[in-house]
């Protein structure tokens, strides 16, 4: 919170620490949107699930085999790693560069790596299913090699049923990709 009468209290020390520290968050890796209300909702049924069956291997710990307690253990411990990586997926972005963050693989490429974001037209994946729908998708296309897959549609778990946060988030992925790939000293930035 801004404290108005400090203000004059400010010295060049301050002023290079809140620029630093700018610099800092410019540099961190963060998703340029909130994960949507199904893909919350789909990880807080999973470390429910969990939940309970951390609650079997304690009982089965207490009162069966310690192998079986292990194997149950096992699959909590599995079912929470679900959930966080759900919650995790999608496109992150920091001066460095873009990153997508898939179920099991994470692809980073640099700003230079990329010639283009933008929205296209196309048939998407409906929650990720196999069946498609005719909606739009944030393209992210590679200097060399094939454009990404998208993972960012206004019909995934992210953004279904609500088009205008959709709006926001590629655009706002369009905006780093063009404030990125023209800034100064991009050329030899580092990941």
């Amino acid at each position: 919170m801004p404290l108005a009468f400090l203000a004059g209290d400010q010295d060049a020390s301050s002023v290079e620490l809140e620029s630093a520290s700018a610099q800092l968050a410019r540099e961190a890796w963060r998703r340029p949107y909130r994960p949507g209300p199904w893909r919350v909702a789909a990880a807080a049924v999973t470390l429910l699930m969990a939940a309970y069956v951390l609650i079997s291997a304690a009982i089965i710990a207490v009162a069966g085999t310690p192998s079986g307690a292990a194997a149950t253990l096992s699959v909590g411990v599995l079912a929470i790693a679900f959930a966080l990586r759900l919650l995790r997926m999608g496109i992150w972005v920091s001066s460095r560069g873009l990153r997508r963050v898939g179920l099991l693989t994470t692809q980073t490429l640099r700003w230079r790596e990329i010639a283009r974001v933008h929205t296209v037209q196309q048939p998407v994946k409906w929650l990720g299913t196999p069946r498609t729908v005719q909606g739009q998708a944030v393209e992210i296309e590679r200097r060399h090699g094939e454009p990404l897959r998208p993972l960012v549609t206004d019909h995934n778990a992210d953004f279904l049923a609500r088009p205008a946060a959709f709006d926001r988030a590629a655009d706002v992925l369009e905006a780093w990709a063009e404030e990125n790939q023209t800034a100064p000293g991009h050329a030899a930035g580092h990941l």
